[in-house]
């Protein structure tokens, strides 16, 4: 079998799981619906119960919508920065930005108390913690950008983008450590990442950021698979290193620093999908990989959320947490593998 139609069976199975695990996660919670009734809903029809109908369009859908947007920024951030950076390790939050977020939220809700109870109560709502967030990422991206312009090595703007995550969380600490009980549990609940909860509008804010995360990244496909043999074979090849390099870092910026206002920190998603993405379909042309990592991303995100549900109990486990316990075994499972195929 060629490689071509091996890719496009793998394609094919990938998105036929995607459809599936998408209805299931609107299906299992506490409450299972069944799928004729999902399908029934989503396409104008009326559920056979009114709760349902309830739960299906004000709660699991908006939350299933918020777990594929997540999946598929977060894999593709994470692909442009290990192919930028040339380091497996590389994720989204390389460059600070959920570090900077991070700081934004400890900033409103750590030091909430010290405001007049009428600002302290704006910025505690959902509205007020996402634009703080946003405005944290944001800063420590105008920062990376900055920073970026002025150094020609790309290793040295990963060095920064660490010491910017050093830096925020170090000063997060000092928050935290000067904090009472509960608005500890508060910021301790936030950094444990939530895809529920979102309104119709953060969806679509959310959804156009994302949009625009994604749509640079297909303009930048070229030149990552220019960037795979060295900057200096990029350039050799015509590649306007410099631009590029800020295109990629922006679309990064734009996918890590929106979900993680709207979602919260998630870890593993951007570290490891591109992994499995490689692993699975044998190629390093991101021509097959961007397509492969997104709806990997997009299918892996739903399954861990599947799991966070906690299927017919009323527990909810928190997503992060899920992300990176199921996430990390498969990864190395994977590795080992082919190593084992290799040797």
């Amino acid at each position: 079998m060629n490689n071509q139609k091996r890719n496009t069976i793998l394609f094919i199975l990938i998105g036929l799981g995607l459809i599936i695990m998408f209805f299931l996660n609107i299906s299992l919670g506490s409450i299972t619906i069944p799928f004729k009734e999902i399908y029934t809903s989503l396409t104008g029809g009326q559920a056979s119960k009114s709760t349902w109908e309830y739960i299906i369009i004000n709660y699991r859908l908006p939350k299933a919508i918020t777990a594929v947007l997540a999946g598929m920024g977060l894999s593709t951030s994470g692909l442009l920065m290990q192919t930028l950076f040339r380091n497996p390790l590389a994720g989204p939050d390389v460059l600070g930005l959920s570090s900077g977020a991070s700081l934004g939220v400890a900033f409103v809700i750590l030091s909430a108390s010290l405001l007049p109870p009428f600002l302290s109560t704006l910025l505690l709502s959902s509205y007020g913690v996402v634009l703080a967030s946003t405005l944290g990422s944001t800063a420590v991206l105008l920062l990376v950008l900055l920073v970026s312009q002025r150094l020609r090595d790309t290793m040295a703007i990963l060095i920064v983008g660490l010491m910017f995550g050093s830096f925020t969380s170090a000063i997060v600490g000092v928050l935290t450590y000067f904090s009472s009980a509960e608005q500890l549990q508060k910021f301790t609940f936030w950094s444990l990442g939530n895809l529920g909860n979102l309104s119709w509008t953060s969806i679509l804010i959310l959804s156009i950021c994302v949009g625009i995360g994604l749509l640079l990244s297909i303009f930048s496909i070229k030149s990552l698979n220019a960037l795979l043999l060295g900057e200096n074979y990029a350039r050799s090849l015509g590649l306007n290193f410099k631009k590029a390099r800020l295109i990629i870092i922006f679309a990064t910026s734009i996918l890590a620093g929106s979900i993680t206002a709207y979602a919260g920190p998630i870890a593993f998603i951007g570290l490891a999908v591109p992994h499995i993405a490689k692993l699975i379909f044998k190629t390093s042309d991101h021509s097959v990989l961007y397509w492969s990592t997104l709806f990997l991303g997009a299918a892996i995100m739903l399954i861990c959320d599947v799991i966070s549900q906690m299927p017919g109990m009323e527990v909810t486990l928190p997503i992060n947490a899920v992300t990176s316990i199921i996430g990390a075994p498969i990864v190395i499972w994977l590795l080992v593998r082919k190593r084992k195929m290799m040797g």
